[in-house]
């Protein structure tokens, strides 16, 4: 799969304007600022394909990324206490909208921030994954931020706190360092690959 052949295709607001699947889609989905815009760039080899905001809460809509034939699923960021009812009730519709969906799901990407114990709109997503029985991982994001030895010790404490199954796939990664991101590549290519 050929990461460096990438590009924006659509945006939506509202789930009901998503157009069927055309191919395999891999979904990314996690609390605002937990460094989604940041990863999609870096794994597309793109600088600014994926609109990086200091302003947590930006992505407001599902954006659609054309990777080799698959598609990267860009989903709001969720948890952002800054914004209205309203806003937060669409969100929450647009991300329940797009899993309750017919789509041809390859792998959802689950992200959370490495630095801290996830919270408890990680753990509902999380859940909301496996209880809809999706083919899923689980990534640590900003790696760069701590230690080697503190990366070790957050990485077992998280695998504890989420109590995953073993067979899903779980790491920690960098977008800044690149640390486990061709890792990551790897696990989504063969995703793709089986779909």
């Amino acid at each position: 799969m050929n990461f460096h052949n990438a590009s924006f295709t659509a945006a939506y607001g509202t789930s009901s304007q998503l157009p069927a699947s055309t191919g395999p889609e891999v979904s990314f989905c996690g609390r605002s600022n937990v460094g989604k815009s940041s990863l999609l760039n870096k794994l597309m080899f793109r600088k600014g394909l994926a609109k990086v905001s200091s302003t947590p809460g930006k992505t407001a809509t599902i954006n659609f990324y054309d990777v080799d034939g698959a598609d990267f699923v860009d989903l709001p960021g969720y948890g952002y206490a800054q914004v209205s009812k309203a806003e937060k009730g669409r969100w929450s519709e647009l991300i329940e909208g797009y899993f309750n969906q017919t789509r041809a799901f390859a792998l959802a990407v689950a992200l959370v921030d490495i630095r801290h114990e996830a919270t408890k709109l990680d753990i509902n997503m999380i859940s909301f994954l496996q209880a809809a029985e999706l083919p899923y991982a689980v990534v640590l994001t900003k790696a760069d931020k701590l230690s080697k030895q503190q990366v070790q010790k957050q990485t077992a404490a998280l695998r504890k706190q989420l109590a995953l199954p073993k067979e899903v796939p779980f790491m920690a990664v960098s977008s800044q360092s690149g640390f486990h991101i061709e890792e990551l590549r790897a696990l989504i290519a063969q995703a793709v690959d089986g779909e």
